[in-house]
């Protein structure tokens, strides 16, 4: 925003193509050209900056051209009124602004400039012919020229760019702020990355500052002697991991309510996402005679189709999920505890190393075949809605980590009942896993950027005649971002971005320092300072070392959440069992008051994880207090509105 309240023109999208070699005088049209126009004509700001091998599209869309396509794409926005509408460009007054003043978030731009690019067709009646370099091909009547272009080989590739004002802004107050620990500047993320990615931090944030609390508990049980209160340290030490853990959940899914209304997002009503009546969405603001003519027109033929989807699209999730539980148990399973096994009886370190490499190469290999046949099972779910699809494949996919992280910590802890061994693959784990995790997480996209700015050196070098005299810089910005890897998942661009990483890396964590909290509680303490750098870590790759991610729509955590609450069910499971091997050393399992008292234990956590939860309401009361008024004041128009229409009627019968 200006001094005047205009949002300033940025330079957001960038289109690749490559360099032309164009003969002048054809009567045909080249096909960059063509595009440049186009993009002219829909009122798009448009740079072009050569590159070494490609040249770059820079493209910039003005407040008036977002509107019509924000109009054109029925796009619904939160009004001063309460209700979410579609946009009008000429009553943009009447909806509510960011909480920087822009009238559009990132994500809704993004929309827009999506419907300005695919929306360009050839409207005449007769196929166009466009040529490049010497190519001729055709471009069909209602065909988009992008996508034909895609085809073609021509646009090679459409990706955010980065706003330099703001990217060094947010280094400066995120990245690279190490004062204050947790403190983020999350408002700025979500304006700046869109919701979802703002919703990662926000938990990261959250998550790491309450990990503080068992952190210093765990480093007081390490350096006190309790004397003969010391066997009822534990226990304890687990009862109040296992509450802070159900306490954390709760007073999560209250900030979420509170970013949602305070980012002006609407939630949806449900147990998931998205929750849909006969296909059609219901939101708090849904006004309930809309709702009740529209159910009137659904009629019973059409009722029995919706029936016969839903209940087709459950057996197949439910045949899909038999299918992956059966093959991590038939296939993962033995392969897991074969290497525990050999971990455990081979001697020399040497082969205990090697015996590692070839375990890690297997089971990645093994994983990425298992995300491959995951992703064609949910094709047969008929699943329409995104993020639904999306969570589908986090589950069965995190079966097989699941499986591939914690089988051989069970084998040591359950099976063998080698409490010292078990303590050092945890700390093997914790510590050096995660040193390694993070410096490959961070080096990588590194290298890959230095590798393709060699790659462009060199063939630029070879393309020139005679000697090269000289270095070769890249001149523009726009050809750095373009050569720097994208935010995807490590495991396949199947997965929508690189988010599963984080949360999977998360997920694994947690349930690492949860499930085995009575054998190593120092873990707390190792976590919270590995998540006070990945907060700063992860921000600088999507600051400086990766492109600027597409910008997602999301209104929780998503399937990361049930995961999270899984994994606190087991760990009251396991660490039961661990104190089992602690007070049973001679594995009698007689019941004697130690194991009785175990099993109350595990009862009164589990009612601790079901009862407790409905202590703290999930939705704060100002929240709810605000979403109220705002039906109200929907409910108020409504009927003034109505009571409009039947005085004009009465007048017009008159």
């Amino acid at each position: 925003m200006n001094g005047h309240g205009e949002e300033e023109l940025v330079f957001e999208i960038g289109v690749v193509v490559p360099k032309r070699a164009a003969i002048k005088g054809d009567e045909h049209y080249d096909a960059v050209d063509l595009l440049v126009d186009e993009f002219k004509k829909t009122g798009l700001v448009v740079e072009i900056v050569p590159g070494l091998a490609e040249e770059f599209i820079k493209l910039a869309a003005p407040l008036e051209t977002l509107k019509k396509a924000a109009a054109k794409l029925q796009l619904k926005k939160p009004t001063h009124i309460g209700l979410d509408l579609p946009f009008e460009w000429d009553q943009s007054e009447a909806f509510v602004r960011q909480n920087d003043g822009s009238l559009f978030s990132w994500c809704e731009r993004h929309r827009c400039y999506q419907c300005l690019l695919r929306g360009i067709e050839n409207k005449s009646k007769s196929a166009m012919v466009l040529k490049f370099d010497g190519k001729e091909f055709f471009w069909e009547p209602w065909e988009s020229l992008l996508q034909r272009l895609e085809s073609e080989g021509i646009v090679k590739l459409v990706f955010p760019l980065h706003d330099e004002i703001k990217r060094k802004q947010l280094l400066r107050s995120w990245a690279l702020k190490w004062w204050g620990f947790t403190k983020q500047p999350i408002d700025d993320v979500y304006l700046y990355f869109g919701t979802k990615i703002a919703m990662y931090f926000a938990f990261l944030e959250m998550y790491t500052r309450w990990l503080f609390f068992p952190a210093a508990l765990s480093i007081l049980l390490q350096l006190v002697d309790f004397g003969s209160l010391q066997f009822l340290v534990l226990p304890l030490f687990f009862v109040i991991v296992i509450s802070w853990a159900v306490f954390f959940f709760q007073f999560w899914k209250r900030k979420n309510f509170a970013l949602l209304t305070r980012w002006k997002i609407s939630y949806t009503i449900g147990t998931g996402p998205g929750f849909k009546i006969l296909g059609m969405e219901w939101a708090p603001q849904k006004h309930p005679i809309e709702l009740s003519n529209k159910l009137e027109s659904v009629n019973i033929k059409e009722k029995r189709v919706y029936q016969r989807d839903e209940w087709y699209g459950r057996i197949m999730r439910f045949r899909n999920d038999a299918i992956i539980i059966l093959s991590i148990i038939c296939l993962q399973l033995p392969l897991e505890l074969a290497y525990a096994h050999l971990y455990e009886i081979i001697v020399s370190g040497v082969m205990k190393f090697g015996l590692t490499a070839i375990y890690v190469l297997v089971i990645q290999f093994f994983t990425k075949i298992g995300g491959k046949i995951s992703v064609n099972l949910i094709k047969d779910e008929k699943i329409e809605n995104t993020e639904y699809r999306a969570d589908s494949l986090i589950y069965k996919v995190f079966g097989l980590y699941f499986m591939q992280t914690y089988i051989g910590v069970f084998y040591h802890a359950l099976l063998h009942r080698n409490i010292k061994t078990l303590r050092q693959v945890l700390i093997q784990r914790l510590i050096v896993s995660e040193v390694f995790d993070n410096v490959l997480e961070n080096s990588l996209p590194y290298l890959k950027y230095s590798y393709k700015k060699h790659k462009a050196v060199r063939n630029k070098k070879k393309c020139e005649k005679g000697p090269w005299k000289g270095k070769i810089q890249f001149a523009s910005r726009v050809e750095k971002e373009y050569l720097k890897p994208g935010y995807s998942a490590s495991i396949g661009d199947e997965l929508e971005d690189g988010l599963f990483d984080d949360f999977l890396e998360l997920a694994l964590q947690f349930g690492l320092i949860m499930m085995f909290a009575c054998a190593f509680p120092l873990a707390f303490a190792f976590t919270a300072v590995n998540n006070v750098m990945e907060i700063r870590t992860d921000a600088l790759k999507l600051l400086a070392m990766l492109k600027r991610p597409v910008p997602r729509a999301a209104a929780t955590i998503g399937a990361w959440l049930n995961i999270f609450q899984f994994l606190i069910v087991l760990s009251i499971c396991t660490n039961c069992a661990l104190l089992v091997c602690f007070y049973d050393a001679e594995g009698n399992w007689k019941i004697e008051p130690g194991l009785a008292a175990i099993l109350v234990i595990e009862h009164v956590l589990l009612l601790i994880k079901f009862g407790f939860s409905r202590l703290v309401p999930e939705e704060p009361a100002w929240v709810r207090a605000n979403r109220l008024k705002n039906v109200t004041h929907a409910q108020d128009v409504y009927s003034k509105q109505l009571l409009r229409s039947i005085s004009e009627n009465g007048k017009k019968i008159e």
